[in-house]
C-alpha cells in the first residue's frame, strides 16, 4: 500500500472515474480523503491522502519512465558494480594495491564504454587490456605482487562489474515487439524469487543436503522448489505485463538454477577466507556480494537467453 500510494497514487492520473472519494473507506483507523488540487505538496504525514493516480497513468507514461529508467538503471548498476568490486577486493587484502586498483580504474573505463561505444566489439578489448596491465604491474614490480593476486584481482573484475553490468545491458536490448524495461525485471525475479520458494520449500519438506559442507541448510528439495517457484512467478509475470508467459517461465527457470550456483559460489569465497559476510552497507543482508550473489549470475543468462528466444 505504501509503495503504491508514493510511486502510483501521486504520479498520474489516467482515469478519474476510479479517484478515492472523501470517507471511502478507513484507512490505518481513519477516513480517507481525496486530494483536488494535484500540485498540493503531500504532507508530512499525509498517507490518507490520495491524488488520484492509477495504473492507467503508470501506463499512459511509460515511454517516459522507459527512458528515465534505462538511465536510473544504469546508474545504480555501475554504483553496485563499484561498491561490489570493492567488497571482493578487500576480501583478498587487494583494495589498496595496485591490481585492486587499476581494476577501479578500468571498472570506471568499462562502463563509460557501455554507454559509447558497442561492447559486442569492445568488451574482449577491455578484458585483454585490464589483463596486459595487471601483467605489467606483475612484471615490472617483482616480486613484490604474487600470481594469485594478480589472478584474484582479474577474477574480480569478470565477476563483479562485467557480469553485473549485464543487468543495464540486458534492459537495453533492442528487442522487436517486447518491453526490456520489462523483460530485465526477470534477472531479479529468477533470482530472489528462486531463494524465497527454495527457502519455504526446505523449511517445508528439506531432507536432502544439497551442500552439506558448505551449506548445510541447503536442501535438494528446496532447490527443485526454487526452480518451480521461479518458473511459476515467472509465468504469472508473463501473463500480467503482457509477454509470452512460457518463455518468462523458461528464462526464470534456468536462471534460478544459476542463481543457486551464484549463491554456493559467493559462500565458498566467504568460507575460503572465513568472513560471514563481505560487507555492512544492507543492515540484515550483509554487502552488496551477500545481496546480489545470484543476481551476478543470473543477469549474463538471462541477457543471453533474451537474445535467442527473444530478439
Amino acid at each position: 500500500a505504501i509503495f503504491y500510494q508514493i510511486y502510483v497514487d501521486r504520479f498520474a492520473n489516467g482515469d478519474p472515474s476510479n479517484d478515492v472519494l472523501d470517507r471511502e473507506y478507513i484507512y490505518i483507523g481513519e477516513p480517507v480523503t481525496r486530494v483536488r488540487d494535484w500540485n498540493k505538496y503531500p504532507a508530512q504525514m499525509g498517507v490518507r491522502e490520495f491524488y488520484g493516480g492509477d495504473l492507467q497513468g503508470v501506463l499512459d507514461h511509460l515511454d517516459y519512465l522507459q527512458d528515465l529508467g534505462g538511465d536510473v538503471l544504469y546508474a545504480l548498476t555501475l554504483a553496485i558494480s563499484l561498491i561490489g568490486y570493492e567488497e571482493f577486493l578487500k576480501v583478498f587484502q587487494l583494495q589498496k594495491k595496485a591490481p585492486g586498483v587499476w581494476g577501479i580504474v578500468f571498472l570506471a573505463f568499462y562502463y563509460v564504454g557501455l554507454r559509447q561505444w558497442d561492447l559486442d566489439e569492445f568488451a574482449l578489448f577491455f578484458l585483454i587490456a585490464y589483463l596486459l596491465i595487471l601483467m605489467a604491474v606483475y612484471v615490472f614490480t617483482f616480486p613484490k605482487y604474487k600470481t594469485e593476486e594478480i589472478a584474484e584481482a582479474f577474477l574480480g573484475f569478470v565477476y563483479v562489474p562485467v557480469m553485473l553490468s549485464f543487468i543495464w545491458q540486458t534492459r537495453m536490448l533492442p528487442i522487436e515487439g517486447e518491453s526490456t524495461s520489462l523483460i530485465y525485471f526477470l534477472i531479479f525475479i529468477c533470482s530472489w524469487g528462486c531463494d524465497t520458494c527454495a527457502y519455504a520449500v526446505g523449511m517445508l519438506i528439506g531432507k536432502h543436503k544439497l551442500a552439506p559442507v558448505l551449506s548445510p541448510k541447503k536442501s535438494i528439495e528446496g532447490a527443485i522448489g526454487g526452480v518451480v517457484g521461479a518458473a511459476l512467478i515467472g509465468y504469472i509475470y508473463g501473463m500480467f505485463f503482457w509477454l509470452d508467459p512460457p518463455e518468462c517461465a523458461l528464462l526464470c527457470a534456468v536462471g534460478a538454477v544459476v542463481s543457486q550456483v551464484g549463491d554456493l559460489a559467493a559462500s565458498a569465497i566467504k568460507r575460503n577466507h572465513n568472513i560471514k559476510d563481505y560487507g555492512h552497507l544492507i543492515p540484515g543482508h550483509g554487502g552488496i556480494l551477500d545481496r546480489f550473489d545470484s543476481v551476478i549470475f543470473t543477469a549474463p543468462i538471462i541477457y543471453i537467453l533474451a537474445v535467442i528466444f527473444l530478439k
